[in-house]
């Protein structure tokens, strides 16, 4: 993302600022503007290696020692002087031309070229030839590979490092460029990620652990361009690549050149414990440096140094040998300003290098900057920026022509003639520090004076420079400015001045900066208008949480549909918005509600600077919240509340994201005040909420939020639960009653808390629940003692248990583990009752345990020790462990035997009743089994009795225990309404009542202090005697018995005998009327009493089957006992189109037809009835070897047949006669006519002919099955039970009035009809009540003026009125008028009737009057007589691509005779100048003469099977025998495509569609995949929808789908093709074949392998294991047969699959069958060699894999290989047997 991108120029930019922007393809912006001649992109080729700047042999020395001079220093100096400048005047060849500018303006001096004689020379004497020396600086054109640099690390990155170079200029130091050390443990973590595992020692690289901001180091320049070979045409990106490698960033140096004084870069080999093993990277191998530990420099820890480390250096010495270099990095040492040291003296000029620290001559001063030489051989030069020139300050006066000064090199240029370098005379560079600003007195860093981005009100010119720009003041001390000049103003600026212009020395302005060199130690500003409105010219600019407004730039579309959008916020600056993030809902479509260019506000989630990533938000919660936005974690407190988007659901609750990197977790408790179960039914990804905090921390990073109400628990809530203590004695008022528990809120204090049931007091369940009944909401209980607070929750527990209450009055109630003191007795309540162990709980969730062997014996023989949940019990404190904070309970060891009792049931011994009903019952031993006693009523339900023996004594009566015989019951549906509460009955007890099971147990089964007897109130069981309980295996088949009803199901009621015998009555079984069972339910209410008979009892399966139904009735329905005329209840199980299937029991079920559903066949609908229901139904016909029977509903029959009939039954011939009027449904129809349902078996037939009075074109359009029709008898065969009917009006009707036929119209009749087709000449009208008699109006006659265009003026349909202009007998034509003017004067209609029809020629006459007349009486059908036809489309194609091939054929095709014209209008578009409405009808006459008519006649009916069908007669002829043909189907439908009837090709495949019969699915299929090619290539995308959906319900989707996809990529729509394949892949991921399918498709249509690949893994996630394998088979595959694929990555898929099945041959055969088509043959020979050397081969597959390679070689290879697969066999075969 860039910042700026407004200029297509390279002005300054920052490190920082170029890393923020997203190179563009054609982004190419210089320092400066581009020259003409720079403007070709050409650069400079690439070198390997830096230009030695003077090229001595090694053996050589430039400067060999003796001959000393006995010149003094100074008149050295002042002879060189001397000489330079006689040099440069006689270069200049005495021609006086003024001084040029270099390529950045510096100042060139040409020097004279002057003859010198041969011979020693003397004092003073020059070089013959110097080429010029331009003052310049670095730049993109200058700077090129193998050029050496002096940078400052600006920047560190993962995986490379920013450099800032001289000139404005940044570099890039890629990780794998840094040392030989770094790369090779890159290579060790590549290794290690291979081979899934990592070592100790591969530990991952950090670059920020080994450089730092601020760093000087000297690089090498690898590369210029990231692409040199882009598009023609295009400018490559430009991007300098440097290189820290020693040996290239010291150029190879010699040992000679390591001097001292010198500069090297190194990298570390080890570290040891004094210092540093280093490498040089110099020419001898054997040479190293090494650097103490005090030489590292200042903050540096030798602990901290890892190897790969590079420092850059000085040498300071050597060792004696000369093979360790002695460095130092501290550059308090090497570069310290006053005590400079430089390299005065050197071997050779090589060993000035870049960072290397120099004393200059100066040569020349120039207000452009400073040239001078080094050792007066080597030419450097100062810039503008570098020798302070930039800073206002005159040069002339600061340094002098002869002076020596101290800079450092900071770089070369190796293209330059003669070689040169460049220095800085800059003091931060001189000291090798970073540069620094003072503001307020305090030296700060200059980024973060002005930081990127800042405005600067007051830019003060200092300095203009007319070529490159502005010198400025931007009121920073220490640090100035530069504006280059294509930054000085929008648009293009030609010069500068300096006296003159609004940019004139001293002239302040407003700016903007938007960069910082650290090398050139200056800001980089724009004045530019457009930069200083821009509102972000960065990532950093953005502050997370800000609200800001976008366009719209881009929908981006992956896999799964629209994943998001992107914002254009600034100009370079674009932001994502997620797809969870474009609103608050979700939406289906958003590519419709986000248009590109559409404005839109959003806010700031995230940003990334690092990435070039800003993450944004549409939702409105959140862009419109006024919330303090959570940013911080530090910045959060506690009750701070925020909206938060929920991007992940787990069972325990949801983490919520906010901005930037904070997240929050929301706990399952604190979503909502009520309980939930499952978030994901309440909450989604994506779900804003608004939340406030409950815990923060900053430290851990961790914030826990909540969103319940926080107003509901607020600061004085807090305040007040804090101070609630454990034990005190509250009053509370109840708010809320439920199941479990009380809610109440406390009193004074306001607290909400609640009440356990089983806390209401300290009794039984029982007593529980009653004292619960009596509390009623509002009402205030005192004395409550609060049991637990959990603040977390914000709940309170309390407790009205009167032991407690005590308990914490008298401060023995147990509040924390501090109050446990051994032999203490204490109360408290049972928490949970395991089989080995109690665990007892007192206040403050203090829990003890209370061993089994603690515990009483007789408390032991009971269940659970007699003991229940929340059950009061006294405890001694037995031993304490402060330790694990845990404490043992006896129950034994109490002191007290007044102590509360396990429970007062638990032990049969000394349990006395209360108030028993029985005044001889005194305790529980007293209810034996079968003892007679009393009982009071308690409560009546339905099916039970609920009564007490005694205050402390429960039981039950079942109400199947009451009475003793069906007569004794009053009210059946509520037998129990007599008793009533507090009744006094006599019972008998018959054991415990079991309400688990349903049954009751013995006696003995006692438990707990809950007993519930069961009891009998039967007058029979009050005798002395008791009876045996009723079991299974006492009721025996066909024996009566009154149930009771107990449960009332769908298909069922459950009825019980006895409180254990419970069975059930079928739903047709229940009664005989059939009318209580339509609603079970309410008429069979549950407590009902029934008289019920046993069907069956199976004792093993505990079942029971009753029936209810009478004894003549109840009996089991079988084919045997069917009878005819019997009238039965049945259930519908299915409900059909055509019929209702009812079930009479298990084994028989039939139909009932139409014909059968009612006596009026105008209500048989089988919608009318519904599954389940119960109808009565009667057997008509039994058919007992097959069994078949035939049911009626019909009303005459199951109810009175006295009942009036409209339509009666009919069953055979014999019934009806001549000219009866019958009724009857549409069974089916074939190519005599149509079949009629009539009743029972009988189909009576209509022919074709009897169809209608009228001509119907498309006969079976006008009928459907079922349909119900009215005809009249014409035939009756009652031997042959053959009917024929006829459909006439004419002969049903007797009023019937015959419709008009062409004898009928006369010339003036004026007549009403619709438009039947509209054509360009006229328009076609049938005429209303005829038998479709048709004619034409011309365009000509329809209205006073010229009608243009007929299309516009009328439509098919339309009603118009019209006049009878002529008529022609002999062609059976009509000509109409529609002008108004004919009904004004009717008498005028026929003066044009002798006119000639024009327009109308090409109208062929069809047959006869005399056959017009014969088709009229026989109902206006005509399939006989067909003309010849020319040319037809080929039979027997199946596809329907290749059908609407011949679409668009000029060839003619003749149409459908349908006596005597051509109502389809087609021919006209065979004839010349049909269209022509004004050519002459006479010209014509002729040609019609030719056409006899006894041509027209002759039946060509024969010529079909030669010819194939050519006419709509034709093809409905041929479907009448062959109705089932798809391939008959999809031809008639090409056929209408050739007429150019789209409709009616659509119609055709409806008709199809219908026809065929259903068990012909393949026929079917095929028409609808014609009809779906049809759509996809006339239709549109809505009518294609359409029948897709249908195919899809009537056929098998994922076929349908398939085919719809292969149609649109054979009709080239890509697009739908690959939209489609996405759905199919998502509703049909279980079938591998489309997963396939989708990857040929994106790899061989698309060309998109990468997307084609990224299928497999997701069908690996959707498909089972066992296809994993042949999937993967077919992606392999599929990289070598597509264009697009890649062989390789077959090869490799392909490896993975035999390292897991090594043995599998058929892998092995599918890579050589892929390998052949390849034709690599050692490649080949690879794979058949690989397979041989299998272990665990079999012999078998060995033998056909050796004859197949003997075959290959046979075909492929010489004799020589031919003879060594046969010794590779021998020796195989010998192997494997000296294994065996």
């Amino acid at each position: 993302m860039t910042a700026i991108e407004k200029k297509r120029k390279n002005g300054p930019t920052n490190e920082s600022f170029a890393r923020s922007r997203k190179p563009a393809d054609n982004e190419d912006r210089p320092s400066k503007r581009l020259r003409p001649e720079e403007k070709d992109g050409k650069t400079a080729p690439k070198i390997s290696h830096v230009p030695k700047i003077t090229k001595v042999r090694e053996e050589e020395i430039a400067f060999p020692r003796g001959g000393a001079s006995v010149l003094t220093p100074l008149e050295h100096k002042q002879i060189q002087i001397e000489a330079t400048r006689d040099v440069l005047f006689e270069q200049q060849g005495g021609k006086s031309k003024p001084d040029t500018e270099g390529e950045d303006g510096g100042v060139v001096r040409k020097a004279k070229k002057t003859k010198t004689k041969k011979g020693k020379k003397e004092i003073g004497e020059t070089e013959p030839t110097e080429d010029s020396i331009a003052i310049e600086g670095l730049s993109y054109k200058r700077i090129v590979p193998g050029s050496l640099v002096l940078g400052q690390v600006s920047q560190i990155n993962a995986h490379d490092v920013a450099l800032s170079l001289p000139n404005n200029l940044t570099g890039y130091v890629p990780i794998t460029s840094i040392s030989e050390k770094i790369s090779q443990k890159i290579e060790a973590l590549a290794a290690a990620e291979d081979n899934e595992q990592e070592d100790e020692e591969t530990e991952d690289i950090d670059l920020k652990k080994m450089f730092s901001v601020g760093q000087y180091l000297r690089a090498y320049v690898v590369s210029t361009s990231d692409d040199q070979e882009s598009t023609l045409g295009a400018k490559s990106k430009r991007r300098i690549e440097l290189s820290l490698r020693p040996q290239q960033s010291n150029n190879e140096l010699s040992q000679q050149n390591a001097i001292v004084n010198s500069t090297l870069m190194a990298s570390v080999i080890s570290v040891e414990d004094h210092g540093l093993i280093m490498d040089v990277g110099l020419r001898e191998s054997d040479m190293r440096g090494f650097m103490s530990s005090k030489e590292i420099g200042r903050g540096v820890d030798i602990s901290t140094v890892q190897e790969g480390t590079v420092f850059f250096c000085m040498v300071t010495g050597q060792s004696l040998n000369g093979k360790i270099i002695k460095l130092s990095a501290d550059t308090d040492k090497i570069a310290n300003f006053k005590k400079l040291n430089y390299l005065s003296v050197a071997p050779t000029v090589d060993a000035f290098l870049p960072g290397t620290a120099v004393e200059i001559l100066v040569a020349d001063v120039t207000p452009r900057g400073i040239m001078g030489k080094v050792m007066g051989m080597v030419d450097v030069t100062a810039d503008l920026t570098h020798s302070g020139a930039g800073s206002g300050k005159g040069l002339e006066q600061k340094y002098k022509i002869g002076s020596k000064i101290k800079g450092r090199i900071i770089c070369n240029f190796p293209t330059a003639d003669p070689p040169k370098l460049g220095f800085s005379l800059l003091d931060h560079v001189l000291t090798l520090s970073p540069q620094h600003a003072t503001k307020d007195g305090k030296k700060q860093k200059p980024s973060e004076v002005l930081p990127l981005s800042t405005i600067v009100e007051d830019v003060t010119v200092r300095k203009v420079e007319p070529g490159m720009g502005l010198f400025v003041n931007v009121g920073v001390k220490g640090v100035s400015g530069f504006v280059h000049i294509s930054r000085v103003k929008d648009g293009k600026i030609e010069t500068l001045s300096e006296t003159a212009g609004p940019y004139k020395v001293d002239s302040i302005h407003r700016g903007r900066v938007i960069g910082y060199n650290s090398v050139d130690g200056m800001y980089i500003l724009s004045l530019e208008p457009s930069v200083l409105e821009q509102p972000f010219l960065r990532i950093e600019d953005l502050e997370i949480a800000q609200v800001v407004k976008g366009k719209v730039e881009k929908i981006v579309v992956n896999a799964a549909g629209v994943g998001g959008v992107l914002i254009n916020l600034a100009e370079g600056i674009s932001g994502l918005v997620p797809e969870s993030h474009l609103a608050d809902v979700q939406l289906l479509h958003p590519e419709k509600k986000f248009k590109e260019g559409m404005t839109v506000t959003t806010r700031v989630l995230s940003t990334d600077p690092g990435r070039n990533q800003i993450r944004l938000t549409l939702k409105k919660s959140l862009v419109n919240s006024e919330a303090a936005p959570f940013m911080s974690y530090g910045d959060i407190s506690i009750g701070m509340q925020s909206p938060g988007t929920i991007v992940n659901i787990l069972p325990t609750g949801a983490v919520v994201q906010f901005y930037g990197t904070i997240r929050g977790f929301l706990p399952v408790a604190e979503m909502s005040e009520a309980y939930i179960q499952d978030p994901n039914q309440h909450f989604k990804v994506g779900q804003v909420v608004n939340v406030h905090v409950l815990k923060v921390d900053p430290e851990a990073k961790k914030l826990v939020v909540s969103c319940k109400d926080p107003s509901v628990f607020g600061l004085a809530q807090h305040t007040a639960l804090k101070n609630l203590k454990v034990g005190e004695i509250v009053s509370a008022q109840v708010t809320e009653k439920s199941n479990d528990d009380i809610s109440v809120v406390i009193s004074g204090i306001e607290l909400s808390a609640k009440i356990p049931v089983g806390h209401l007091t300290d009794g039984s369940e029982a007593k529980n629940l009653s004292a619960m009944k009596k509390i009623r909401v509002g009402q205030t209980l005192t004395d409550l003692a609060v049991l637990e607070k959990l603040e977390s929750k914000h709940l309170v527990v309390l407790t009205n248990k009167p032991s407690l209450v005590k308990a914490a009055t008298g401060r023995t109630l147990l509040r924390d583990f501090d109050d446990v003191k051994e032999n203490k007795v204490v109360v408290g309540f049972v928490r949970n009752v395991t089989p080995t162990a109690v665990f007892v709980q007192f206040g403050g969730d203090v829990t003890g345990l209370l061993p089994k062997s603690k515990i009483s014996e007789k408390a032991l023989l009971l269940p659970d020790f007699g003991l229940t949940k929340f059950k009061s019990i006294e405890v001694k404190v037995i031993s304490v462990d402060h330790g694990q904070r845990r404490f043992l309970l006896s129950m034994t060891d109490v002191a007290s035997k007044e102590a509360l009792k396990p429970s007062k049931a638990s032990t049969s011994e000394d349990q006395t009743t209360t108030n028993a009903v029985d005044d001889t019952i005194v305790s529980l031993d007293d209810f034996t089994l079968g003892r007679l006693t009393k009982a009071r009523v308690v409560s009546v339900k339905e099916t039970q009795i609920n009564v007490q023996l005694a205050d402390n004594v429960q039981g039950r009566i079942d109400v199947s225990q009451v009475f003793d015989s069906w007569d004794d019951i009053k009210d059946r549906k509520r037998p129990l309404k007599s008793f009533s509460p507090k009744q006094i009955v006599d019972v008998r007890i018959l054991g415990i009542h079991d309400a688990r099971n349903h049954r009751f147990l013995p006696i003995s089964h006692r438990s707990g202090g809950n007993l519930v007897f069961e009891l009998s109130a039967k007058p029979s069981d009050q005798v002395d005697t008791p009876r045996e309980p009723l079991t299974m295996d006492k009721v025996n088949v066909g024996s009566t018995w009154i149930a009771y009803i107990n449960n009332v199901d769908v298909n069922c009621i459950w009825v019980n005998l006895s409180p254990n015998v419970r069975g059930r009555i079928e739903a047709l079984d229940v009664s005989d009327d059939v009318s209580l069972l339509k609603n079970l339910e309410s008429n069979f209410p549950v407590g009902s009493a029934i008289k019920a008979q046993v069907k069956s009892v199976d004792v093993t399966a505990n079942r029971l089957d009753l029936s209810a139904r009478s004894s003549q009735t109840s009996q089991v329905l079988t084919w045997n006992n069917l009878s005819k005329g019997a009238v039965l209840p049945g259930k519908v199980t299915k409900v059909g189109e055509r019929n209702i299937m009812v079930q009479l029991n298990d084994q028989i079920s039939a139909p009932v037809y139409l014909t059968d559903l009612a006596d009026d066949y105008s209500e048989a609908n089988p919608a009318k009835y519904s599954k389940h229901e119960i109808v009565r139904v009667c057997i008509t016909d039994v058919d007992t070897s097959n069994k078949k029977i035939r049911l009626s509903t019909r009303a005459s029959r199951v109810l009175n047949s006295s009942l009036p009939v409209q339509d009666p039954e009919i069953h055979s011939a014999s019934q009806l006669q001549v000219n009866d009027i019958v009724r009857g449904f549409v069974h089916n129809m074939s190519d005599k006519g149509i079949f009629v349902n009539l009743g029972g078996n009988l189909k009576a037939l209509v022919r074709i002919s009897d169809l209608s009075d009228q001509y119907v074109k498309d006969w079976k359009s006008e009928f459907q099955a079922d349909q119900l029709v009215k005809g009249k008898v014409t035939s009756v065969d009652p031997n042959l039970n053959h009917v024929q009917l006829s459909l006439k009006a004419s002969v049903i009707d007797k009023n019937y009035v015959k419709p008009l036929t062409f004898e009928d119209i006369r010339i003036g009749q004026i007549v009403t009809g619709k438009i039947r087709k509209v054509e360009d000449f006229g328009v076609f009208i049938v005429i209303d009540a005829s038998a479709n008699v048709s004619g034409l109006c011309h365009q000509s006659e329809m209205a006073e003026k010229r009608v243009h265009d007929v299309k516009k003026l009328y439509e098919e349909g339309d009603t118009v009125k019209a006049i009878v202009l002529r008529l022609e007998p002999d062609k059976r034509r009509i000509s109409f008028g529609l002008k108004a003017s004919y009904f004004e004067d009717e008498g005028a209609s026929g003066e044009d009737s002798d006119e000639e029809m024009d327009g109308v020629e090409g109208v062929k006459l069809g047959t006869s009057s005399d056959e017009e007349v014969k088709d009229d009486e026989e109902g206006g059908i005509d399939i006989d007589d067909v003309e010849s036809i020319e040319s037809t489309p080929e039979q027997g194609t199946h596809e329907f691509d290749e059908e609407m091939e011949d679409i668009g054929d000029d060839t003619p095709v003749a149409a459908l005779n349908a006596g005597g014209f051509d109502w389809t209008a087609n021919v006209f578009d065979n004839v010349d100048g049909s269209s022509n409405a004004d050519d002459d009808t006479a010209d014509e006459k002729p040609q019609k003469k030719k056409k006899r008519k006894s041509e027209i006649k002759i039946d060509r009916t024969g010529d079909l099977d030669v010819n194939g069908p050519q006419s709509v007669g034709d093809f409905e002829r041929l479907l009448l025998g062959q109705p089932d043909s798809s391939s008959l189907w999809i031809q008639y439908m090409a056929f209408q495509m050739q007429l150019s009837e789209l409709f009616k090709a659509r119609e055709v495949a409806e008709r199809a569609i219908k026809t065929i019969n259903i068990r012909e699915e393949t026929e079917k299929m095929n028409v609808w995949i014609a009809l779906l090619n049809l759509e996809v290539a006339y239709g549109n995308d809505d009518t294609v929808d359409e029948v897709f959906k249908r195919a899809c319900q009537y056929n098998d989707a994922q076929e349908i789908h398939e085919k719809l996809a292969s149609i649109y990529i054979q009709s080239g729509k890509h697009d739908k093709a690959d939209e489609l394949f996405q759905n199919i892949v998502k509703k049909f991921s279980q079938a591998p074949l489309t997963w396939s399918n989708f990857a040929h498709f994106l790899h061989t249509t698309l060309s998109s392998p990468d997307r084609a690949r990224e299928l497999l893994p997701r069908a690996m996630q959707s498909l089972p294991v066992y296809t994993h394998l042949a999937l993967t088979l077919k992606f392999a595959a599929l990289e070598f047969h597509s264009p697009n694929g890649s062989p390789e990555r077959g090869r490799t898929m392909f490896e993975g699959l035999l390292s897991t099945f090594p043995k599998r041959l058929d892998i092995w055969n599918q890579l050589l069958d892929l390998e052949i088509q390849q034709g690599g043959k050692d490649i080949i020979r690879g794979v058949f060699e690989r397979v041989v050397k299998v272990k665990g081969l079999k012999p078998k597959g060995a033998k056909a894999w050796f004859r197949r390679w003997s075959e290959w070689e046979e075909k492929n290879g010489g004799a020589k290989e031919q003879e060594k697969v046969k010794a590779k066999a021998a020796e195989w075969v010998k192997t494997a047997s000296s294994k065996e």
